[in-house]
């Protein structure tokens, strides 16, 4: 009796370390989340309409950094951080960082930082231009089909590729 309620606690135990553990963010080679760039700035630039480049991405300082769902992200100033802090799950990119038109696709692929639109509330990431046309082609279809793939493709480790196309700046101090 007493092994298989080792087994069980060890079983129930393996099971909770995976769901905590699950979905890692996307982090690149600057060592922060969304390459270190600010996610809270965003949703203070003007979006542009469908079809358009979105504005430029706002760097982060080092100066000014939280962690959450086990990654670093920076912040242009004190004011983001605490915005940040206050509501984490409402700035983090979705899908870990990952390019949502990949997770409709069915996998997990990086997000450029520059390559973003904001739906729904939530900030969503592609990663290359190309990619954002086909998103853009039906974006609320995307996000449906991505929405029902993610559960299954969110315990899959975070992606290791770069970015492509992309060299980021790593957070000013």
């Amino acid at each position: 009796m007493k092994k298989r309620l080792a087994v069980f606690v060890a079983a129930t135990a393996s099971l909770f370390a995976s769901a905590v553990w699950a979905g890692d963010q996307y982090v690149n080679d600057t060592g922060y989340a969304n390459s270190g760039y600010d996610v809270v700035a965003y949703f203070d630039l003007e979006q542009a309409p469908v079809g358009k480049a979105q504005p430029a991405a706002v760097p982060g300082d080092a100066r000014y950094t939280a962690t959450y769902n086990g990654a670093k992200f920076a912040f242009a100033n004190a004011e983001n951080l605490a915005r940040f802090e206050a509501d984490p799950a409402k700035y983090a990119p979705q899908y870990d960082g990952h390019c949502a038109y990949g997770v409709a696709k069915g996998g997990k692929v990086p997000g450029n930082p520059n390559l973003w639109r904001i739906v729904g509330g939530k900030l969503y990431l592609n990663i290359t231009p190309n990619v954002v046309t086909f998103w853009e082609e039906d974006i609320n279809g995307n996000l449906e089909t991505a929405e029902g793939n993610w559960p299954g493709i969110e315990p899959a480790p975070a992606s290791h590729m770069a970015i492509p196309q992309f060299q980021p700046a790593a957070p000013k101090t």
